[in-house]
Parts: structure tokens; sequence; C-alpha cells
């Protein structure tokens, strides 16, 4: 079917992107706009991919008339949060010289991280220049002699990071921060069940840090026969008679305050079984898999994990098998196989087949064989925001085949910052610098198809994705994946890149998500930036965002993106920071060689030269929480401790626990042994078995894990 899905939900100021599912390029499609708020002038494009752009708060009704019928959807519109804040860096910020150097691009989340739309000019002190971004409207930039180099930009409440890239380069650089005041994001949860003759559902709102108690607002699916009519809705609470109900039926609700939440969802099924007998059944498709609550992954670099006198191959990895066995992880996450002439595997030249370097496809499913035979799933890393620029696609796109035409994207030649002197009178689009790698145009149904087709080549093979430049792909397109990969396999997974992370991709599109916010704060505390005890505002920035109390997060401290945390950070404090990622709620990640003391992000695992004490600390820390449901359980409580020795900003102590175990998790990342005393009665034995009781307290080097005394 072609209908373009469920409700959509944004603010005035954004766009949404409206497109017919199981899309077919070789057939018609026309939107239109049924309905629109009185004030509203907008209008809506002739493509078979539209971009719908809300000027005035309410409810947008399109229609999409397509080959198998006319489909209605909803875009529901809020007010524009928004307020106009200003980046900001001095000469004295630059990392280099600025000689000769007289614009800056201006890159952030704002902006998708896309070189050209934004530019500071230095015209003078005093002078302003105005700058065009990629919509066509004009945003304030200006410079001045004396080095400060400024942007003006709409921005909602929340903190807020832009890099000045001068002269177009990252070298020189230099980062500014703003924070916008304001509310964060209301949360909202639905339940079902079923009273007598009755379906009802309760929406569960939770107002956001610093906003208001929000109100629910209900939205029926436009796919499903269930209509309004057919329902009340009394403040948080919708009821429909069984009877009512069709086969199918998708409920969505938003919670409303300040700002508007992401949407839940529930599914109701009914089934008529005899004459007179309904069966109503519900659940949330939203949420992950249960697998995944108690999993661990392992990210492998691929072409540096057979060490440094082998060519790492899918065979050369299926030997390894019984080391990632060893470890007790869930998981292996695999970063690009398919053809790439890169190290890395980024840059695809061919999505359908796997590189030559690494082996067959038949070897590939001869390694994810091997890895299921050790109970260890295996995640593709999924590529489709981009391919490389050598893909013999993009190759035809730039030379101007007629059916490559739309491909990829293309901007206008003055908002290149390459310096390539591209075919045609255009350039094509991407992110940061990565020029190598340009975006593939989601407005065009061919891409879309193809994409698709991509998707199914992997998913049978595998038993998840990890979606690379999660960010750059539309959410309309996600919401299609994801509901053409869970309606084979509920158990599938999703894992978003998005950075920095967007709550956003949790609306009925990934299952876990990357945390950049604790991964930074890590990395502050072990470079002694910010006290130990700055996790908890960093586990409390989910809930700014708008994340669900049921979202999962991967936990993390290194990946093929970064330097190695033990080469930027503090001796010693890997181990309580990879520790941290055990113990707290969400998935925890190891990349590769992380446990084995390599020492650069993507070098070569070292096997006869490995630190094997640091690896037996993370094959401990993967039992310690395979053995403790309470470390897998949601939810996290800050302890205070008495500190006799060792530094107090250096620790942190926090309670974790289910109804039947209650566990204090005590952190030291300094680089002496620390002597605490947690302010609530704890046995004496240190369930992780590193540390040892004093007559003060007990001494912490890196962790201990202590039960509560008051546990039956």
């Amino acid at each position: 079917m072609h209908h373009p899905g469920p409700p959509r939900f944004l603010h005035v100021g954004e766009s949404v992107e409206l497109a017919p599912r199981n899309p077919d390029p070789s057939a018609e499609f026309a939107w239109r706009l049924l309905d629109q708020p009185a004030e509203s002038s907008v209008t809506i494009g002739d493509g078979a991919v539209v971009h719908l752009a809300p000027d005035v708060p309410g409810i947008y009704r399109v229609e999409l008339d397509a080959p198998d019928g006319v489909h209605t959807q909803t875009v529901r519109a809020f007010p524009d949060p928004c307020r106009e804040a200003r980046f900001s860096v001095t000469a004295a910020d630059v990392d280099g010289d600025l000689d000769g150097v007289d614009h800056a691009a201006v890159i952030g989340q704002f902006n998708d991280f896309t070189m050209g739309t934004h530019r500071a000019e230095r015209t003078g002190e005093g002078d302003r220049a105005d700058a065009d971004d990629r919509s066509g409207e004009h945003v304030r930039a200006s410079g001045n002699a004396g080095g400060e180099w400024t942007l003006d930009v709409a921005l909602p409440p929340g903190t807020h990071e832009a890099i000045f890239a001068f002269g177009d380069e990252f070298d020189p650089h230099a980062t500014s921060e703003v924070t916008v005041e304001g509310a964060g994001r209301p949360r909202v949860r639905l339940d079902g069940r079923r009273e007598d003759d009755e379906i009802v559902v309760t929406a569960t709102a939770d107002a956001a840090p610093d906003g208001s108690v929000p109100s629910v607002e209900y939205h029926l699916d436009d796919r499903d026969a269930l209509t309004r009519d057919a329902v009340t809705v009394d403040d948080e609470t919708l009821r429909a008679p069984v009877d009512a109900l069709p086969e199918l039926s998708r409920v969505h609700a938003v919670a409303v305050a300040e700002r508007h939440s992401i949407a839940d969802t529930l599914t109701i099924r009914a089934e008529q079984v005899g004459e007179r007998t309904r069966t109503v059944s519900v659940d949330r498709p939203a949420d992950p898999p249960g697998w995944v609550r108690d999993a661990t992954v392992y990210e492998i670099f691929v072409r540096a994990f057979a060490g440094d006198t082998v060519d790492t191959t899918f065979a050369e990895i299926e030997r390894r098998v019984p080391y990632l066995a060893s470890l007790g992880i869930d998981a292996v996450w695999l970063t690009p196989v398919c053809a790439s002439p890169t190290r890395h595997g980024y840059h695809i030249t061919d999505l359908f087949d796997t590189a030559a370097d690494l082996g067959t496809r038949a070897e590939f499913v001869s390694l994810v064989d091997r890895l299921h035979d050790a109970g260890i799933r295996v995640l593709f890393d999924l590529v489709i925001n981009h391919t490389s620029r050598d893909h013999p696609a993009f190759q035809l796109h730039r030379a101007g085949v007629p059916e490559y035409a739309d491909h990829y994207e293309r901007v206008p030649a003055a908002q290149d910052t390459t310096g390539v002197d591209w075919a045609g009178d255009d350039a094509p689009g991407h992110y940061f610098t990565w020029s190598r790698i340009p975006n593939l145009n989601y407005d065009s149904l061919a891409v879309r198809e193809w994409m698709l087709d991509v998707v199914d080549e992997w998913a049978p093979l595998v038993d998840g994705f990890r979606c690379d430049v999660a960010w750059g792909v539309s959410h309309g397109f996600w919401k299609e994946v994801r509901e053409r990969l869970k309606a084979r396999d509920e158990t599938f997974l999703l894992l978003d890149e998005t950075v920095p992370r967007d709550a956003a991709f949790r609306e009925n599109e990934f299952d876990v998500h990357y945390d950049t916010d604790l991964y930074a704060t890590l990395r502050d505390i072990g470079t002694g930036d910010v006290p130990a005890n700055s996790l908890f505002d960093a586990l409390d920035d989910s809930r700014r965002h708008g994340y669900p109390d049921e979202a999962l997060h991967m936990r993390y401290v290194e990946n093929h993106d970064e330097d190695r945390y033990a080469a930027d950070c503090d001796d010693g404090s890997l181990r309580p920071a990879a520790a941290a990622t055990f113990t707290l709620p969400g998935v925890p990640m190891i990349y590769y060689g992380q446990e084995r003391g390599v020492p650069t992000d993507r070098g070569t695992m070292r096997w006869h030269d490995g630190d094997a004490d640091l690896t037996e600390f993370h094959r401990r820390l993967v039992t310690l929480r395979n053995e403790h449901p309470a470390l897998r359980a949601p939810g996290v409580e800050s302890v205070a401790c008495d500190v006799y020795t060792g530094d107090p900003d250096h620790v942190v102590a926090y309670e974790r626990g289910t109804a039947d175990e209650r566990l204090i998790v005590v952190l030291n990342f300094g680089s002496d042994p620390a002597v605490v005393t947690p302010d609530r009665d704890v046995d004496h034995t240190d369930q992780f078995g590193e540390s040892v009781w004093t007559e003060d307290g007990i001494r912490v080097d890196d962790i201990a894990v202590l039960t509560t005394s008051n546990q039956e």
C-alpha cells in the first residue's frame, strides 16, 4: 500500500517530508492540501515526495492520489519554541592562525552540519553582513577586526554547539556553545486494557524539566478504519467499544505544554472468535525487543581485527569467534562489509555485495552462522545516507545520465565549500567536509526504492542494523523501514547514529540510541574537567531531550569515530568509565581493543601483546551485569559517600535495583585508591571482587559493587 504512514507531529518553523510508501518510480502520485488552519497560507508541492512547512499552529490534512487509491494523512503543527540565539567566537578561541582568512562556515545540528549554508563573514569592526541559510532565508552574521565572529540563529530551549570552520576548513576552527532557556520536552506513555466491552487507553503525561503540567492529544491513524466518532476521549483516557474495533487500530498521543512530546503509539488488534466473542490484544510497537535490554554489544572495526600479520577477512574473524564468546557479549556490530575503496568501509561502491578483500557473500554468511552458533547476534552497519562518489550511480548522476539525475542531493555552486571543480553548474550535497560521500536524495522515489531493496537484501541475514548517519535520512523513511522490518521479525534491532542525539528518532523509528551526552561527560570526568557526579546530569539530559523512560541508550566510551579514551583521559580512568557503562541503565558497548589496550582509534588489534588484566576486567564487567538483574533494571539513584582518602570529586556512587535486589555501585576515577563509606547500610562483600574493607570504609581502586544490608 502506498499510504504515507502515521500522523506526523512538528512545530512551526520545521518542515515535514511526505512520501508514498512502497515507492514505484514509474507510477503517478499527486498531493493536495485538504484542510489547514484559517490563518495558514502554505501550499504543497507537486512532486511524488513533498515537504510541508506549516506557518501557523493547527491541524493540516493532506491527500495523496496514488495508484492504489486516495490516502489521507494528518500533520499536527505546534507553536514554534525557538528563540534567537547568538553563537560567538573570538580570535583567542581559534585553534590556528587566522591570517588571510576572511570568512567562516558555521555548522551544527541546526543546519545538519552542512558546510556553506551559514557563513560568518569577517567584514570589519561594527560592520554586519547577511548570510543565506539553505532555505533561502537570511540570517545575521558578522565578524570584526578585533577577531569576533558571530552567527544569530533561532534555536529551541537547550544547550547547542556550533563549529566555526574558518576558510571552510576545520584547520583552523573554533567551537561555540549557547544555552537557550526554557522547558525541555514533555513525555507521554500509552497503555491499554480491556474493560468488559470496551478497550481503554490511558495516557500518562510527564512534565518536562522546567515545564508545566502537559495536556494530552489523541490522534487516530488515517490508515485504519477506526474513526473519531467511534471513540470517546476524556482528558488522558480514550475508550472504544470492542465491537467498533476493526482488525487493526493504531492510537497515537502527544503531550503538550510549552513544547510537544514525541508521540507514543499503541497497536490494537481485534479478532472475531465465533459468533459472539472478540479477542483484543494491545502492544507498544515503538518499544525495543526484549533481548537487547540484557545485551552487551561489541563493535568490530573489521579491517583491524585479525592482527598485524594477517589481513582481516570474514574467515579470520570467524576463527576468532571463541574469543568473542569468552567475553560473554551478546551481539557483534561489524563496521561496513560492503564493497568500498576505503579501509573504514563507509565509502560504499556496491550496496549489494561484500568487499572483495573481506571475502565472498557466502563467507560472510558463514561468519554470521558461526556467531549464531556461539549465541551471538549480528548487527550490520547499514549505510544509506550516502554512497562513495566512486559509486557508478554517482558517476552517472554527475555525467548527466537522465535516469540518475535525481539520485543525489544538488546544492547551488555558491554554497559549495569543497574546492572541487564539479561537473555541471551545481554541486553535490554532503555533511561536514565529507566531499567523497555525497548525500542521496530521498525526494527521489527511485532512491527510496533502491534503499528499501538494500534493507531487504541484508535484513534476512542478520539480527539488526546499526544505521550510519541516521540523522541524515528522513524520519518518514525510517518509519517505513521500521514497520517493514518489524512486520517480518519483531526481534530485529535498529540502532541509530544520531550525533548529537535527538529524541525524535525514538518515535516509531529506532530501538537503541547513541548516548552522546554520557559519552562526553565520561570524557570530561576522565580529563578532570568535571566531577564524577556529573554523570547524573548526563543521565538527566535524556529526560530533557524528551526520551521516555523505556527508551534504551547505548552507553560507550569509545567507537571508531573517536580517539581512545585512555589517550585523551587521565591514567587509570578507563576502568571506572567502562564500569559506568555496565552499571548504569542502558546497553553497554565495548569497542574492539578497548579491552586489550589498543592505543589508536582504528589500530590493529593487540592479540599477542594486549593488556590481559584489562581484558579480564571487561570479562568480569559482562559477567557482573549478566548475574545481577539490578544492573539491567531501569532507574538510578544518587548515593552520598564519605570519602576518607582520595579526591571526593573523583568518586561517585549510585543505587540500582529491582524488587528483589538492591546494589550500591561506587566508582573511583582517581589515579589513587579511595576509601569511602556509603550513607546507607551495605554488606562488606564486593560483588565485583576487587575492593576490601578497612577500618574507615571500603577501599575502591576502580569499582565496588555492594549489596544493601536491608535485603531479605
